[in-house]
């Protein structure tokens, strides 16, 4: 039989590259099973080939309040090769303690805290992160002024965290116990504070061989937010339960080496905050407690001015056409909230006497011109504030005007 052009003639070279060919077709199809196999069996999240590293933290800083020491640092956004993170990472803070006179680090860092990205907001204060990293008495006995070396790192993969943040250390020392008595009473001339003087720290009573006696205790205010004015008694005040809404963060206000404090500073049917913080001065640091109780206070205009004081009465002689007539003056009242006076006159001492005034007077003067000559008078001053309430009466002063016969030239 004759083979057309281009035909195989049987045997077994055709077999075999009839057998090579169809070997080929199905190792090709065979692999595309296998690929499509792998995709429908594996429908999780993409398996990561090069791990996402962040940036360093570069503004680590460290300051003791209280027992605790306060860490604040930005959070990187991108990773080290320029791209953005592409989700929160994980917060790893590390400690360790330094003896006052070492240059190195003397003690390891030890992993503190890790905080997992579903927990990073709950730190987050004006886009940066604020840890509270408390010191117990185990940590402060063996290291009392030694210098506590915080850096932190944070974690994108599993595969490989940052590199370490700068280091942020600082002298740590105990501090004094919070006031637990703070007091708050209305008075007068202003808002007294009171408070028992702290007698421990956290490793032991104070004063002591190595912790020294209070310095002073700094004083912290706040107003409340004006939704949370109460609709209390007049001169209320009291304890703060809960955590009170503030317009502002508590400020300091004022200093005291005593365990009392008068704050002058107030406005009437305001509420205000209290707190009380010890201070401790060692070698060159000094450090505060925490807070004491709060307590609030809501003075109210209830009371009465001081009365005024040195009124004096001064009879001037008639001139031309103007009659005589008597001058009366006194101390100007340093309260800063009197609204003005009032003057009294009777004819016999120990009477209330009649107003003689129809406004209040602005000014510590006032000019009776309707003195009758030969009477003798009796004269008192008031003060009245802002919310009318009115002193008591001064100390009386008397004066008279001679009958025109009698007048002495």
């Amino acid at each position: 039989m004759e083979l057309e052009k281009g035909e195989l003639a049987p045997g077994p070279a055709s077999e075999t590259r009839a057998l090579s060919v169809f070997r080929l077709v199905l190792s090709f199809s065979l692999l595309g099973s296998l690929i499509w196999l792998v995709s429908c069996a594996a429908p999780g999240e993409p398996i990561e080939r090069k791990p996402q590293v962040p940036t360093a933290i570069t503004d680590l800083a460290a300051q003791q309040q209280g027992n605790d020491v306060i860490l604040t640092f930005t959070l990187p956004k991108d990773t080290v090769d320029h791209r953005p993170l592409k989700k929160t990472p994980a917060i790893e803070i590390y400690r360790g303690f330094n003896p006052p006179a070492a240059t190195v680090a003397q003690e390891p860092l030890f992993l503190i805290l890790t905080i997992p990205p579903a927990m990073v907001a709950n730190y987050s204060e004006k886009n940066r992160i604020r840890v509270i990293n408390s010191l117990d008495s185990n940590d402060l006995s063996p290291h009392v002024g030694w210098t506590a070396s915080y850096t932190v790192r944070t974690r994108a993969s599993v595969k490989k965290e940052s590199a370490d943040s700068n280091h942020a250390g600082l002298r740590v020392y105990p501090a004094p116990d919070p006031i637990p008595d703070l007091r708050a009473e209305v008075a007068h001339s202003g808002i007294i504070l009171k408070w028992t003087p702290p007698q421990q720290t956290i490793v032991g009573p104070t004063p002591s061989i190595d912790i020294p006696s209070i310095a002073a205790y700094h004083i912290y205010r706040a107003e409340t937010a004006p939704e949370l004015q109460p609709s209390t008694p007049p001169a209320a005040s009291g304890a703060v339960s809960g955590v009170p809404k503030l317009k502002v963060p508590l400020a300091r206000i004022g200093e005291s080496t005593e365990p009392t404090f008068q704050d002058k500073q107030i406005e009437f049917g305001k509420t205000y905050v209290y707190s009380v913080r010890s201070l401790l001065q060692y070698s060159g640091i000094a450090v505060e407690s925490a807070d004491s109780n709060l307590v609030h206070a809501t003075p109210r205009a209830i009371f009465p001015p001081e009365a005024p004081q040195n009124l004096t009465v001064v009879r001037v002689p008639a001139q031309g056409e103007n009659s005589a007539y008597l001058d009366l003056s006194w101390a100007i009242s340093p309260e800063t909230d009197i609204a003005g006076y009032n003057v009294y006159r009777n004819e016999q001492d120990g009477l209330p006497g009649i107003r003689l005034n129809s406004e209040l007077l602005l000014t510590p003067a006032f000019r009776d011109m309707n003195a009758v000559p030969g009477h003798q008078y009796v004269y008192t001053a008031t003060a009245v504030d802002r919310a009318g309430n009115e002193s008591p009466a001064s100390a009386p002063a008397s004066g008279s005007i001679p009958v025109e016969g009698q007048q002495k030239p």
